[in-house]
């Protein structure tokens, strides 16, 4: 075999591979966070709080999940709860870019401008080039000071 055919060879097998990745069902998993987030895109808390609860009931080691709930949450003004979500979240994954934003403007909502300073600078360690959450949350705190 030629290196030509070999490479060729080679490259058939890898996209067949990647095509069958790209086609594998959604987990259900997948599905309760997608219904969340159509929720979310609607503007729709409450249906997403519907959603991300039980969700965060049975997949307790997401942080997404967690991070989503807070936004609902906040988005509902329950802050005391967002507060909870984004913390778990946080504890989860204490890079999460997500909820050091979202938990930055819970704090920024509620008047607690030094606590969301403290997630500002969190953002900086974590994307010291900057990053769109770092940028939104300094802009969220400018405009309350």
């Amino acid at each position: 075999m030629t290196l030509a055919r070999l490479c060729f060879a080679a490259c058939l097998l890898a996209s067949s591979l990647a095509f069958a990745a790209d086609t594998s069902p959604p987990t259900p998993r997948d599905t309760e966070l997608e219904k969340a987030k159509t929720a979310i895109a609607r503007k729709d808390w409450a249906a997403a709080q519907a959603v991300l609860e039980p969700y965060t009931a049975t997949n307790p080691r997401s942080a997404d999940g967690f991070n989503l709930l807070g936004y609902s949450l906040r988005n509902l003004k329950k802050y005391d709860e967002s507060l909870v979500a984004y913390k778990q979240a946080l504890t989860l994954d204490p890079k999460h870019k997500g909820a050091h934003e979202y938990i930055g403007i819970a704090y920024v909502q509620m008047g607690q401008l030094d606590k969301a300073k403290e997630h500002l600078a969190s953002l900086d360690k974590i994307c010291p080039l900057s990053c769109e959450e770092y940028r939104d949350l300094k802009k969220a705190i400018a405009q309350a000071q």
